[in-house]
């Protein structure tokens, strides 16, 4: 047997009413005739036909509001399945509200009102509370983070001259990799209105590097040489903030806009110290202390699009990011190589991928990701060797919901092009407020 919708029984309780008031009403006429000895049967007649035309107009009345609330109804209904699905991707229980302000507002589509009784209903006849992603109003976001990624990359540098293609005369220096950066953070998020949320993001870089070299000539061959150099402190801090464009209707997608501004608080790459080669079998410069920071401030817009669906939630974006310029009007790695106006390549980069819900507990997820970075300029002109950069990455996700207000957020990412990283791991740990 179905259960009964609540306004349905509203709507048969009241057309209940109207025919029990009907049927009183003729009774007492047909009474009162009885008793006054003198029934007026047309009187009587004319009476309840106006009151059966009465009743009928109700009865329309009432099929007409019972029909707006059901479009409300299913109204309702749709933003919530599909809210549903957005709270599962961030690991909130179904059902779970986060207030965004005083007056109860409900994530559900509905606006939620305290009763005299003190208990929770739903007021159709107001406007629609506003369907969000980002962080509600008056919610504080704090997320604990750690990311390690790891780098290898093998080089063979030749100094010298070829008079035959299997003959070279000079210095070939072979060169092994292996590059391992630890970046700690802590990530503040607030909801200034349901559609706007800042960001500052608070990082604490370790990086290690191992160079083996083996430098060859045409008469022996050198010892490998191993240089270990690693750097810690203070990163590049980031602020942000993101603005939900649209209040979306039936089916369509969240779009968000974006702006992160990067700073250059970390130790960059022009401040470090290096080590000179003294002779021909050093070949080259070593960095003695590696850099936590770009060395460079950036900014970069973005749009992203999520569809939620059940049970998936699609999503992407792309974005650009504007390296400004700097002018480092110093001489870096050594008497002889002065630096002066440098200007990193811009880079545009694109994501997409989907979440999938698991349960009411966990999702998984899988992306892509991929940037193009420009020629970097010094002194408004392009080094003959420098080339532009493409950076690929496959990523993959899992969340679960250890509770009403955090959740464990991993993430494994694996590069598909030489000069991304081979392998990145980041694990975030989300708490609201």
């Amino acid at each position: 047997m179905m259960k009964s919708d609540p306004m349905s029984k509203a709507v048969n309780k009241t057309l209940a009413t109207a025919l029990a008031v009907t049927v009183f009403s003729q009774a007492a006429l047909a009474a009162e005739a009885t008793t006054a000895g003198t029934p007026d049967l047309a009187s009587i007649k004319q009476q309840l036909d106006e009151q059966s035309r009465e009743l009928a107009e109700q009865q329309r009345q009432l099929a007409a509001d019972l029909k707006k609330l059901e479009t409300h109804k299913r109204a309702l209904d749709d933003s919530q399945r599909r809210l549903e699905a957005l709270r599962m991707q961030l690991g909130m229980a179904p059902g779970e509200q986060q207030l965004a302000s005083a007056d109860l507002e409900a994530l559900s589509g509905g606006q939620a009102v305290v009763t005299t009784e003190g208990t929770r209903s739903i007021d159709v006849g107001t406007l629609f509370a506003q369907p969000t992603i980002l962080t509600p109003k008056g919610t504080t976001v704090f997320e604990p983070s750690l990311q390690y990624a790891f780098s290898s990359s093998d080089r063979v540098s030749i100094v010298g001259y070829s008079i035959l293609p299997a003959l070279v005369i000079g210095l070939i220096d072979v060169r092994s990799v292996k590059r391992s950066t630890w970046i700690a953070a802590g990530t503040v998020r607030y909801g200034l209105t349901n559609r706007l949320e800042i960001e500052a993001k608070l990082p604490y870089v370790y990086r290690n590097d191992d160079t083996i070299s083996r430098p060859l000539n045409l008469n022996s061959a050198a010892a490998e040489r191993l240089f270990s150099a690693d750097g810690n402190g203070l990163g590049d801090i980031e602020l942000a903030a993101r603005y939900q464009l649209n209040l979306p209707k039936a089916n369509d997608p969240f779009y968000v806009a974006g702006l992160r501004l990067k700073t250059r608080t970390g130790k960059d790459p022009f401040e470090v110290e290096y080590l000179e080669a003294s002779s021909p079998q050093n070949f080259g410069t070593f960095q003695k202390e590696l850099p936590t920071g770009s060395g460079f401030y950036s900014l970069q817009t973005s749009h992203s699009a999520v569809l939620p669906t059940d049970p998936a939630v699609f999503f992407g974006g792309i974005n650009y990011l504007w390296n400004i310029k700097r002018d480092v009007n110093k001489e870096v790695g050594g008497p002889g190589n002065f630096v002066g106006e440098v200007d990193p390549g811009d880079s545009i980069g694109i994501n997409l991928g989907m979440g999938l819900s698991l349960n009411e507990r966990s999702a998984f997820s899988i992306g892509y990701e991929h940037t193009w970075i420009g020629k970097t300029k010094v002194d408004d002109t392009s080094p003959d060797t420098a080339t532009s950069t493409q950076l690929a990455s496959l990523l993959v996700g899992y969340s679960y919901r250890l509770g009403k207000t955090t959740n464990l957020n991993l993430s494994i990412g694996a590069g598909l092009t030489e000069d991304t990283p081979d392998t990145q791991i980041t694990v975030r740990l989300p708490i609201r407020f």
